[in-house]
């Protein structure tokens, strides 16, 4: 199956730090993918990436044959049209209803008439089951529902690609299982490829088809949920059994604290 995005020998650093080295990675089309790792290891700059927002210093990340950092704006913003963005806690604009959060998209990139709109706006809405929350605000409404409504809007010009940055922050268990379903049945409804990063490991395992698991900005193990669940590799084995102990450090790299309370001499 083609992918839709591909990354290859990609390498991204803020100035000295770096975040990502030797990347590769493959995004079929119609596929739930799943980027999953400790905070910091790089997941949500993958996003970055793909949607244009940051350059990678060597390397390139391509999205249905186009390299994405070789585009001038006009083109990257034609690209971002393909693309539905799902960002961490929704970052719904809390002035606007539910109605007109939906709406944004629709009016930012077509020339849809407003009767279209409307119509467009509450098939979305009715698809994550707040069609009857229309004319509600965010503050109206709970932590699961807003970001129901964030899903509706990421969707709203039936992307080719979808990413979500961690959708399951912050939601109790069942508003978690509702929103992983959400994703897989927008998924295979519109045919859709669909980039999950979460650290969520029983939400993703349930939807995705594949799964990249990331440490220190590098692939360390990969496959399909069923896989990973029976892997011998350490790094799977920490991360899906939550253990403290294992390669993925607690401590951010650097001195130790001897070394800084000046004790690193007589210890």
């Amino acid at each position: 199956m083609p992918n839709l995005v591909e990354i290859r020998d990609l390498h991204f650093s803020y100035g000295d730090r770096s975040i990502l080295s030797n990347l590769r990675m493959d995004f079929p089309r119609g596929k739930v993918i799943a980027v999953m790792g400790g905070s910091g290891c790089g997941k949500t700059t993958v996003l970055r990436l793909i949607g244009g927002q940051i350059r990678p210093q060597q390397g390139q990340v391509s999205v249905a044959g186009e390299v994405v950092h070789a585009l001038d704006t006009d083109n990257l913003y034609r690209l971002r049209r393909k693309m539905g963005m799902l960002f961490q806690f929704g970052a719904l604009f809390t002035d606007l209803s539910v109605f007109e959060n939906v709406a944004f998209p629709l009016r930012e990139h077509t020339d849809l008439s407003e009767e279209l709109i409307h119509d467009l706006v509450l098939m979305k809405l009715h698809a994550v089951g707040l069609r009857n929350a229309a004319m509600l605000k965010p503050a109206e409404i709970s932590g699961g529902m807003a970001r129901r409504v964030a899903v509706a809007r990421a969707v709203a010009l039936d992307p080719e690609l979808i990413m979500y940055d961690e959708p399951f922050a912050g939601l109790d268990p069942i508003s978690m299982g509702v929103t992983a379903n959400l994703i897989r049945k927008l998924n295979d409804a519109l045919g859709s490829t669909s980039i999950l990063v979460s650290h969520d490991v029983h939400e993703c395992f349930a939807i995705a088809d594949h799964v990249y698991f990331m440490s220190a900005g590098k692939i360390v193990a990969e496959g399909t949920p069923a896989e990973l669940r029976v892997s011998a590799d350490p790094y799977v084995r920490q991360f899906v059994n939550a253990e403290a102990d294992g390669p993925v450090p607690f401590h951010y790299p650097g001195r130790s604290l001897a070394d800084d309370l000046g004790l690193g001499a007589s210890a």
